[in-house]
């Protein structure tokens, strides 16, 4: 008896030493009114814009983790810090389960979960995940002419958007994924760089700015909303602007991705960002122990879940990738594609039909998911080196979708975030009759404009800046509805950089003392806000 005693307590002890993920909720924000007295110490104008536009005001979210609780943490024996949120007033740690749990006894700490929930004590909530991306594998070398790439444009009537010129001009897409190695190189990309459209990025994995590195799969994603070779491809955001940020590590599967992705989520929010893209999506770690249940799937569950709806009520997008898991014994959509309030999308083929790889809903809960559906089968891609090929996946029929929202969302600029993913569900064509695998099916983008411009012409009708790319002077022409508006430059980084009011008498502000780049502008009058984007030689 006593061996086995022994044996069983040398076990125990091991197990409390075996390292640990885990999260650390803490009470409150003490310095809250230094921040929300200046916001801009935590987000950019052109993220406040986005809030006024919208009328979503400032709150706790918003403020820094209070520092003296992270260095508490940091200093405290045997643990890591990984990550850090202040949406969710929490950081990622790593450490043993007893020094994580010794942390229970700061009284600023509110409560730990433990990736792996079985190390919960009672009443305690607990999160966890794998990520699913595309069959990389899958890539084939292949030339295609226009019109096969425009196949997944035309199946949503995005061209139509195209020919209006609402091509993403004056959005901002940020693209969370694996990596982003020949986006600096390759040719499709070229449009992109010479026209200053990607404004930067960050690898979260390696905490370093370089964003070309890592996996190609976010090449991949980044080539269908961005991607421009003739005849070739045409992506469904071409003239959007892009932060790239790797957030997963493709080498293993950790919860640490979750935290990095929210904490890339809250980075493009302080940087003024419209649409968030993810082809990211977790259900089973390297650690069984840290892997998630259908169950699990409820929107509230998951760090990622939760973080994603943060980042809609904040008034950006979020475009996420319903998963590849329809033919396996999982099926199921993967966490964050389960948050309630982000689009999620599954995968169709050419002809329109159910991609069998796609992931099905319901959620947990019974919530209708995918929300829509894109081509995702026979996908036309850019590779690292410029090759032009297909490939299979969610991971490319979110991105499709994300970016023909900015297009739509360039076209209806004083709609909100809600109404805009409203707007898109409206149009599909099982709007009347969802599934779990198609969700509301296929989007209209042209009957989504159409109808809605249908509503309130008046209120849309087009500013136009003149001229793009500018040298000294930028004029503007104003709807003959419109006696005034105010102008507001930013710079890339969200910061206004000069405000004007312009009128039909005076309709144009002095550029010539901007450093070339990329800049954005709003024109805000009684009649409605227009957004865009023009490039300073």
């Amino acid at each position: 008896m006593k061996k086995i005693m022994l044996v069983w307590l040398v076990l125990s002890s091991f197990a409390g030493l075996a390292q640990q993920d885990a999260w650390v909720y803490f009470t409150a924000k003490p310095n809250a009114q230094q921040y929300l007295d200046n916001p801009l110490q935590m987000l950019s104008q052109r993220a406040l814009d986005r809030r006024a536009n919208q009328n979503i005001p400032l709150d706790s979210k918003d403020l820094p983790v209070y520092e003296p609780y992270s260095a508490a943490i940091a200093a405290a024996s045997g643990i890591t810090v990984m990550a850090k949120s202040k949406w969710l007033n929490a950081l990622h740690i790593r450490g043993a389960q007893n020094d994580i749990n010794a942390l229970l006894t700061l009284d600023f700490v509110t409560r730990i979960d433990f990736a792996n929930k079985a190390l919960n004590v009672a009443g305690k909530n607990t999160i966890q995940s794998s990520v699913t991306m595309a069959n990389k594998n899958q890539e084939t070398a292949a030339n295609f002419n226009y019109g096969t790439s425009s196949n997944q444009i035309q199946m949503l009537n995005g061209q139509l958007l195209h020919q209006q010129g609402y091509t993403g001009s004056g959005k901002i897409i940020a693209v969370l994924d694996a990596g982003f190695p020949g986006v600096n190189t390759a040719q499709p990309f070229q449009r992109l760089l010479n026209n200053n459209q990607i404004l930067g990025g960050y690898d979260f994995v390696n905490r370093n700015e370089n964003m070309y590195t890592g996996n190609s799969h976010g090449t991949m994603v980044l080539s269908t909303m961005g991607g421009y070779k003739e005849n070739s491809l045409v992506g469904t955001a071409p003239d959007a602007s892009y932060y790239l940020f790797i957030t997963e590590n493709a080498a293993s599967e950790n919860p640490l991705e979750e935290s990095l992705w929210v904490e890339a989520a809250e980075m493009a929010d302080s940087l003024g960002v419209d649409v968030i893209n993810t082809s990211l999506g977790y259900n089973n770690y390297d650690n069984p122990a840290y892997s998630y249940t259908y169950a699990d799937m409820n929107g509230t569950t998951s760090f990622i879940a939760r973080g994603a709806d943060i980042a809609f009520s904040r008034g950006m997008i979020v475009v996420v990738s319903a998963g590849n898991d329809g033919s396996t014994a999982w099926h199921y959509i993967a966490t964050p594609a389960d948050a309630f309030n982000v689009l999620t999308v599954g995968a169709v083929t050419a002809t329109e039909n159910y991609a069998a790889f796609s992931s099905v809903g319901p959620t947990a809960d019974g919530r209708i998911k995918p929300d829509v559906m894109a081509q995702g089968q026979a996908a036309v891609v850019s590779g690292t080196t410029g090759t032009i090929a297909t490939n299979n996946g969610t991971s490319f029929s979110g991105p499709i979708i994300a970016g023909m929202v900015a297009s739509l969302w360039q076209a209806l600029p004083t709609k909100t975030n809600v109404e805009i993913v409203q707007i898109i569900r409206q149009s599909s064509d099982r709007f009347t009759a969802p599934n779990d695998q198609y969700g509301y099916g296929i989007p209209d983008f042209a009957q989504a404009l159409s109808t809605t411009l249908a509503v309130a012409d008046s209120v849309l009708e087009p500013f136009v800046a003149y001229p793009n790319p500018v040298d000294a002077i930028l004029y503007f022409k104003l709807p003959v509805t419109t006696d005034k508006a105010t102008l507001t430059l930013y710079n890339s980084f969200g910061q206004m950089i000069a405000q004007k009011e312009i009128n039909a008498e005076h309709p144009s502000i002095e550029v010539g003392n901007l450093n070339t780049g990329i800049y954005f502008y709003s024109l805000a009058a009684a009649n409605g806000t227009r957004t865009g984007k023009i490039s300073k030689k």
